[in-house]
Parts: C-alpha cells; sequence; structure tokens
C-alpha cells in the first residue's frame, strides 16, 4: 500500500503565488509542500536565456507606482530593475500592411523590468524555501476532503496515483477555471463554485509571445522606441526588449491572431519574421536568438476554455464570493482571486498573503 506523506499545508502550484505562499511560510513554524506539475517552477513565468540575457516569454513589467507589494519584495530581495526603454517614435502598421511612423505611448504610470528576466524573482525566493519542499513533476489529479484533513493524489485521474499527501490546510495556488477543469474534488464542489471557477479567465492563457534576440539596437539607432502595434498581424503588438544599457538586445511582444489559428509554428516564425523587417527594417529578419511561447498549448496554464482572446483586462476576484472552501481547509490563491490587481504580479503576491494569513496569522 502506497504510503501517505503527511505535512500542515500542501501548496498545489509553484506559480509566483504559490513560491511566495511557500516562502511566507517558511518563516513559520510549520510544515508544507509545494506541488507543482511542471518540471520547473515560475508557471507563466518563463525566461530562456542567451549570452547571459533572460527574455520575458510571460509577464515582463511591473509599475511601482501601483504595485507596493511586488516592488516592496524586489527591494527586500536585493534584486535590482531598470525603466522598459521607451525612448523614441513608434510605428504603427495598417490592415493594409502599410506601416507609418507615430508619436510613442510611453506607459503611464512608468514599468520597469528585473535584471535577470522575472524569474529572478523566483530564483530568489526559492533560495529561502527548504530544498525538498518543493516537488516538481507532480501534477495534483484528486483532492479529497476526509475525517484526517486532505487528501491529495498526484498522477492521473482514473490511474494508481503516483504519490499521496494528506495536509490540514491546503492553497491553490493555480488559476481557478484550471483547478476547475483538470482536478476531481470529493466531496463534488457545489454546481454554483464549479461555475464561478471556470468563469474566471486564465490571464496570458490565451496569448503567445515572442521574443527576438539582436547584437545591435538598430531600431533606436534611427530613432525608433522599439513600440509598435499592427492592425494587420500577426503581431499585435511590439516593445522593446532589451538588456538595460549593454547587450544583447532584444524586441518583444504579443500575437495578434487567435489561439485557434496558432497551430503551425514554423509558419508563424516565418510571417513574424516578416513582418519585423516590414515595420523595422531588413536586420530584423535576422535575429542572433528566436523564442516563442504559445500559452494555450500549455496543459498546465490553460483549458479549452481559454482559446477565445481576451480583448480587456478582466475583473478578477475570488469565486462565488468566497476566499477559503471546506471549512476554511482549502484556500484560493494564484492571481486570478486577488482582490486587487488580479492578473498581474502584484496579484498573486496579495492572493498568497492572504490565503497564508488565513491560515497561520
Amino acid at each position: 500500500m502506497m504510503s501517505v506523506e503527511t505535512v500542515d499545508t500542501l501548496i498545489v502550484g509553484g506559480g509566483l503565488s504559490g513560491i511566495y505562499a511557500a516562502w511566507l511560510l517558511s518563516r513559520k513554524n510549520t510544515s508544507f509542500v509545494v506541488l507543482e506539475a511542471r518540471e520547473r517552477i515560475g508557471g507563466r513565468i518563463l525566461c530562456p536565456g542567451y549570452q547571459g540575457f533572460f527574455s520575458d516569454l510571460g509577464p515582463s513589467w511591473y509599475w511601482p507606482a501601483i504595485h507596493p507589494k511586488i516592488t516592496h519584495l524586489i527591494e527586500t530581495l536585493g534584486l535590482n530593475s531598470y525603466p522598459q526603454f521607451e525612448t523614441g517614435l513608434g510605428r504603427f502598421q495598417r490592415s493594409d500592411g502599410a506601416v507609418q511612423t507615430v508619436r510613442g505611448y510611453p506607459m503611464e504610470p512608468p514599468s520597469r523590468r528585473l535584471f535577470g528576466g522575472m524569474h529572478s524573482l523566483i530564483r530568489k525566493l526559492r533560495k529561502g524555501i527548504p530544498e525538498n519542499a518543493v516537488r516538481c513533476n507532480h501534477p495534483v489529479c484528486d483532492i479529497e476532503k476526509t475525517v484526517g484533513g486532505i487528501l491529495v493524489s498526484v498522477g492521473e485521474l482514473e490511474k494508481p496515483p503516483w504519490a499521496r499527501f494528506r495536509a490540514n490546510q491546503l492553497i491553490l495556488a493555480l488559476p481557478p477555471r484550471l483547478a476547475a477543469a483538470t482536478i476531481l474534488f470529493t466531496p463534488e464542489l457545489s454546481h454554483q463554485l464549479t461555475q464561478a471557477m471556470l468563469k474566471i479567465g486564465t490571464w496570458m492563457a490565451g496569448q503567445a509571445k515572442f521574443s527576438a534576440i539582436y547584437d545591435e539596437p538598430f531600431w533606436r539607432q534611427t530613432g525608433l522606441s522599439g513600440q509598435a502595434f499592427s492592425e494587420r498581424g500577426p503581431l499585435g503588438e511590439i516593445h522593446d526588449g532589451s538588456n538595460h544599457d549593454k547587450g544583447p538586445f532584444g524586441l518583444t511582444g504579443f500575437v495578434g491572431i487567435p489561439a485557434a489559428q496558432r497551430n503551425q509554428t514554423a509558419t508563424l516564425t516565418d510571417a513574424i519574421m516578416a513582418q519585423l523587417a516590414v515595420i523595422f527594417g531588413a536586420q530584423a529578419a535576422r535575429p542572433t536568438a528566436f523564442f516563442y511561447q504559445d500559452w494555450a498549448r500549455e496543459r498546465f496554464t490553460a483549458t479549452t476554455f481559454d482559446q477565445p482572446p481576451m480583448y480587456t483586462h478582466p475583473q478578477y476576484h475570488v469565486p462565488a464570493g468566497r476566499s477559503a472552501i471546506w471549512d476554511g481547509t482549502c484556500h484560493f490563491a494564484g492571481t486570478e482571486t486577488a482582490d486587487v490587481q488580479g492578473g498581474y504580479l502584484e496579484g498573486a503576491l496579495g492572493a498568497a498573503e492572504r490565503a497564508v494569513m488565513n491560515i497561520v496569522g
């Protein structure tokens, strides 16, 4: 018979919210384990490296003027940041493909990026968590409320579990829609709660992002900021995605076509290169490195409900007005459940703080 590992608190999900919750719990006299489905931690924070520079294929920015939690955490951890480069003119591509130079549209309030990419935040938090407390390649498939606590099974539904854990408290640090669509809850969650969880769209889950790396910032040398918007596509939004004041330099941004039309990656890459050349010149089609991430194809981020694109930022909140269920033993975290700044890194921190405070005060 399979042994069951017992801890005070289980955290399901090793993205920013889950890792931050673990970091907070590590400062309390309590035991915990983080169960992460992927082979890496970070969730939607993904930063492939090239020559010591790390491109953000997930969240890239934070805004100090409106994001006090992450600003304070970055300072506490001793991480360094730099302002998003926005000096110069922008480019605009009409639906007929014609391109014109326009005035730039600097972000307001100003945004900043982290040296080492946003994953530097995850790496630094991880150093403050006990080594054996984070278990990658541990997809949770079943969560059961029992007399002796919460029993969690790892593996695939309708197959023998790979591992089992028991805890007094559980933090669901993953998107509510993903939890409702992929985890079997016993006793069964109410129809109202399940529907509320499924209706909360997962931020970035329908999006795809690229990063093209160059040795020289040729767009800057011609007075361009690297910012561009297109009605034609395949890219809809482009920004300067460079290191701060030295190479390598980069262009980054979002694919503007819906997820259902992004099934031919090679063809899409060719179209991206052709578009970059039209907007910024022939050099733009010859990057020294190129990264692409389609979050809609990530089974541990997106569900079939996330295929339609989001055109506006949702108003996020806890599902059905509940931050905890099962007599206060199962707590919602993750940025989609944040009370404020949901969908942002700031919201991920706030939701984690709320869950941890409800457990240990």
